[in-house]
């Protein structure tokens, strides 16, 4: 089995949340206990953080991951979606686990997961920790898939679990209010076991007291804390909270007794990319014209981009824009700026919104463009009418950058 038809089987044998939504969605961690029991418990056999939260996760775990790499650390980092290789998922000290160890994860455990009927993220989460058990990590950094209290990583007991922030994400999963979705990311907080959380609301704050007080969990508020003083590789202005959250995590990892020196904190900020290999936050693909490319698709996430579009120096704004279709686009077309010209796209992906269906909707908002097949082609036409003092923006959706990136 080559690596490629071992990811096919993967992405195709059972349900995939990146390609088909909801029905992927499992409410239930039978599955992956049995998976861990199986495999005999690898997520025992290496330290961790768990690191959930509707935005900035991601961001906040591979700094996480490249400050304990610069301290000298074996770090495993598993995250997702991936971008372009499906092992950008898991990693160790910025290294993607080999294609022979994805193969021969498939070939040994294949007849299992076949005969359990494991869902592709159950599989994914086996591997990683059955990688990073094999590679004998010192710690890893895990990022919650979705949610937190029912998702497939949340069987890790952490050194510190830590909650970004919450939005109004995934609601058809998740719940419609901020507290319900809340409650079902308070489940990572575990028994004694510290947690820190990032941007809070009266609502949101009120959930996690109830659920650390029952856990007996200590609460650390990051958002409390004065700006974060390590200049960092990461551009976006809302790295700001996850630099706080991600300082805040390591200053409970030094009361726990771990070697992090001052220059592993300046490195590890400073280093984040080279580090970790992170794409898709606020990166700079030119400087003329200026092209940006972000992987925010929610509300709150889309808040703060569209927030850092308007502050830069332009000419002229040229947006490439493309959803999934199960985005509520009459919360987040809103926020674009009217002063754009839209080249309105369509992912590669069987979840796809139609160009013409985003055309349509995004002209309610005053937002003007054309419509391309492709995100190529989107893109070749918005490099073709920019002058060197325009800017490009290219997002909507993790898919759209995957295609530019």
């Amino acid at each position: 089995m080559t690596y490629n038809e071992a990811t096919q089987w993967l992405f195709n044998q059972f349900p995939v949340y990146q390609n088909i939504g909801k029905k992927a969605y499992k409410a239930d961690l039978s599955a992956i206990l049995k998976i861990a029991n199986y495999l005999k418990n690898p997520e025992t056999k290496f330290k961790s953080i768990h690191v959930g939260g509707t935005n900035g996760k991601g961001s906040t775990s591979h700094i996480l991951a490249s400050i304990l790499q610069e301290a000298g650390y074996k770090v495993g980092l598993y995250t997702s979606p991936h971008l372009k290789d499906y092992r950008e998922r898991i990693k160790i000290n910025g290294k993607p686990i080999s294609k022979q160890s994805v193969c021969d994860f498939v070939i040994n455990h294949k007849n299992f997961f076949t005969e359990n009927k494991c869902s592709f993220f159950e599989m994914t989460v086996g591997l990683a920790f059955n990688y990073f058990a094999t590679e004998q990590v010192d710690i890893a950094v895990i990022e919650v898939g979705l949610g937190g209290r029912l998702d497939s990583t949340n069987i890790i007991t952490p050194e510190v679990s830590v909650i970004t922030n919450i939005g109004l994400d995934h609601t058809q999963f998740l719940g419609n209010t901020l507290s319900k979705i809340a409650f079902e990311k308070a489940g990572i907080i575990k028994k004694n076991i510290p947690t820190v959380i990032g941007s809070t609301t009266p609502a949101t704050k009120k959930v996690f007291q109830e659920v650390s007080n029952s856990q007996k969990s200590v609460l650390y508020f990051s958002e409390n804390n004065i700006p974060c003083p390590y200049r960092t590789d990461l551009l976006g202005e809302y790295q700001k909270e996850n630099t706080k959250t991600a300082l805040q995590v390591i200053k409970l990892l030094l009361s726990q007794q771990w070697n992090i020196p001052e220059i592993a904190l300046q490195n590890g900020f400073k280093n984040v990319i080279s580090n970790t290999g992170l794409l898709g936050r606020w990166q700079q693909l030119s400087n003329k014209p200026l092209i940006i490319c972000d992987t925010a698709h929610n509300t709150e996430g889309l808040k703060y981009t569209t927030a850092q579009i308007t502050k830069q120096n332009y000419s002229q704004l040229h947006i490439i824009l493309g959803f999934v279709e199960d985005k509520k686009l009459d919360q987040v077309l809103p926020l674009f700026p009217i002063k754009a010209t839209y080249y309105f796209t369509q992912p590669n992906n069987s979840r796809t919104l139609s160009a013409i269906e985003l055309e349509k909707k995004a002209k309610s908002f005053n937002l003007n463009g054309r419509c391309f097949n492709s995100v190529k082609e989107a893109f070749t036409e918005a490099k073709k009418q920019a002058n060197l003092n325009d800017m490009i923006y290219i997002g909507g959706s993790t898919f759209v950058v995957a295609e530019i990136v």
